[in-house]
């Protein structure tokens, strides 16, 4: 039984060990969004059922007056602490990395089976802190996740504008075509969306005003992308502003679906599926932004790219190449980072803070109910978000026209 035993352990750590040099090899991003998506299943299976083991803790449920909610919102904070400070010092650590001969992307790409250990201590470190310690990063997870929000939005512009000039560079009469088609797709499904929640969100017979401003602003909106898009003086195009369009109706709902159970104007007041449903659609969001952050790291058009990261195309005098071929030749050639590591684990820390809010409802003060991502606070955090997007997208429009004489990538 012994031996057998030791081929057991032998062959799982030989299977560990593969799989995390599988991993190593392929992409350390696919790693690290592992670990990330499993401290979302962890926050939320202790927020449903992890209630009870807190209350054994002493230096938790040191109070009788502590209630459910109080617990959940506890156990979602302590693992989003642990997350974030296992992001937060790969963060610090991987400052300055600009070629791979540093040593530090070895510790970026290697080091598994060390960096899950880490992983799993300070998850269980965070439930052995004062309640304290939970409570202020409570409240700096709000402006974190609030960064983590401006972040996603500044991405889904860079994605957009990318999109766009993909298309249009190929500058043949078929992709013209699906750029149209595409944006009239999005433009008419924006709208059907803003029907439909004027429906859901203004029964009859309720005074629901302030409904009717957040669904008539976002339509709005809509226009004010396409007029100012297709104005002739401004470098814009319809694609980007119907996707957008279309972005701000989605969150629009978010910001709705988010408005207390017992309010009468919310026509999902009957439904706990509804919250279920936009959760999974948060998680998704949030899994999906971290994604594309690093896989948009590399690019030299945007914030995201590594300080030291060549322009393609860029040429340097024949003095210096003949100087720089010199030192190739008596080392090896350095070859540069394909993102910021440092930024790449900055927004999977942000993002911890931002997993943590949408669990929580976005409230410190543990008043939260059976709900996810219920409560007036949510609201209004979503549909600021909805103007602060709106903001961004015009100013990314009509900044030249301010700041003729600078270049806006």
């Amino acid at each position: 039984m012994s031996c057998c035993f030791s081929c057991c352990a032998s062959l799982t750590c030989g299977l560990c060990t593969s799989t995390v040099s599988c991993i190593s090899q392929k992409s350390a991003r696919i790693g690290y969004c592992g670990l990330f998506g499993a401290s979302l299943i962890v926050s939320w299976i202790l927020r449903e059922v992890g209630a009870p083991l807190l209350e054994k803790f002493p230096w938790i449920g040191s109070s009788d007056t502590h209630t459910k909610d109080w617990y959940q919102v506890q156990a979602v904070l302590r693992v989003s602490l642990g997350n974030f400070l296992f992001f937060g010092i790969l963060a610090l650590l991987m400052i300055g990395v600009k070629d791979q001969n540093d040593r530090r992307d070895s510790w970026h790409h290697g080091g598994w089976p060390a960096k899950l250990v880490v992983w799993l201590l300070l998850l269980v470190l965070a439930f052995f802190l004062p309640d304290a310690i939970i409570l202020v990063y409570g409240f700096i997870a709000k402006f974190g996740a609030g960064l983590f929000l401006l972040i996603q939005v500044i991405i889904l512009l860079d994605f957009t504008h990318s999109w766009n000039d993909a298309w249009v560079e190929k500058d043949e009469q078929k992709w013209y075509i699906a750029l149209l088609a595409v944006s009239v797709g999005c433009y008419i499904a924006a709208f059907t969306v803003s029907g439909i929640l004027f429906i859901w969100f203004n029964p009859s017979g309720y005074d629901c005003s302030i409904n009717i401003f957040f669904l008539v602003m976002t339509m709005i909106l809509a226009f004010v992308f396409a007029i100012i898009a297709l104005h002739p003086t401004v470098n814009g195009s319809l694609l980007p502003a119907s996707v957008m369009s279309l972005y701000c109706a989605y969150v629009c709902y978010t910001g709705l679906s988010s408005e207390p159970r017992d309010y009468e104007c919310n026509g999902l007041n009957k439904s706990r599926a509804v919250s279920t449903s936009t959760l999974v659609l948060g998680m998704l969001t949030t899994v999906l932004s971290v994604l594309y952050s690093a896989l948009r790291a590399g690019s030299s058009k945007t914030f995201l790219s590594p300080p030291s990261s060549p322009k393609l195309g860029e040429s340097k005098p024949l003095l210096e190449e003949a100087e720089e071929g010199k030192a190739k030749k008596e080392e090896k050639e350095a070859r540069p980072v394909s993102y910021s590591y440092s930024f790449f684990h900055l927004i999977f820390a942000l993002a911890s803070m931002y997993s943590a809010m949408l669990l929580s409802g976005w409230t410190s003060t543990y008043e939260s109910s059976d709900l996810i991502d219920v409560g007036w606070t949510s609201v209004w955090v979503r549909i600021g978000t909805e103007w602060v997007t709106a903001v961004l997208y015009i100013w990314s429009l009509t900044a030249p026209l301010f700041f003729p004489d600078r270049e806006f990538a």
